[in-house]
């Protein structure tokens, strides 16, 4: 990527993952990170995970996806479960991209908008660590993007898994930062 231009991504901030993994209470530093960005005039884009209605692009071959179906309809694209955090305030100018898989690039248009922006920079932020963020980071560094954790605004269900990941993995192919250290670059 020739261009620099940091985007906040922030993954999987929407109602029926928040609640799942502890409710409201946990989703301060994507808040704190989205405020930050938009202070700063950094962009900002929402990736959420979900589906069609009777799930097409879940195989059942898949360990993660190919069980989704168990959940009715909990799990499709327009069911509130699905639907960002309302906490986040997404403006009309902030695209959502609706993902299908783990990655914030599978299944969605997230390296188009990208590159439309002139992105050089992936600023992360996501629910679990160890999916959307794991999975997105790896695909952004093979996809040439230089790429920021925001350890604070990242949750894991596994607080071990999170250090681990946040501390030891990450680092490799990411700068880890907290969003005040963060914040406080801009």
């Amino acid at each position: 990527m020739s261009d620099n231009r940091a985007v906040l991504l922030v993954m999987d901030y929407q109602n029926g993952i928040i609640e799942r993994s502890g409710g409201e209470a946990l989703i301060g530093g994507g808040l704190a990170a989205v405020a930050a960005a938009r202070k700063a005039g950094v962009p900002v884009m929402f990736v959420r995970v979900a589906f069609r209605a009777g799930y097409p692009e879940a195989a059942g071959s898949n360990q993660t996806f190919g069980r989704v179906v168990q959940f009715g309809d909990a799990m499709t694209q327009d069911h509130p479960a699905t639907q960002l955090h309302p906490a986040l305030e997404a403006r009309p100018d902030e695209p959502v991209i609706l993902k299908r898989r783990v990655s914030a690039f599978s299944g969605s248009d997230l390296d188009v908008l990208l590159r439309g922006a002139g992105a050089g920079t992936l600023v992360l932020a996501g629910i679990s660590t160890s999916g959307v963020v794991l999975s997105t980071l790896r695909q952004a560094a093979d996809l040439d993007y230089r790429l920021v954790v925001l350890a604070d605004a990242c949750i894991d269900p596994d607080p071990e898994v999170h250090r681990v990941l946040t501390e030891k993995v990450f680092p490799r192919q990411a700068q880890v930062t907290t969003v005040e250290e963060w914040a406080a670059t801009l």
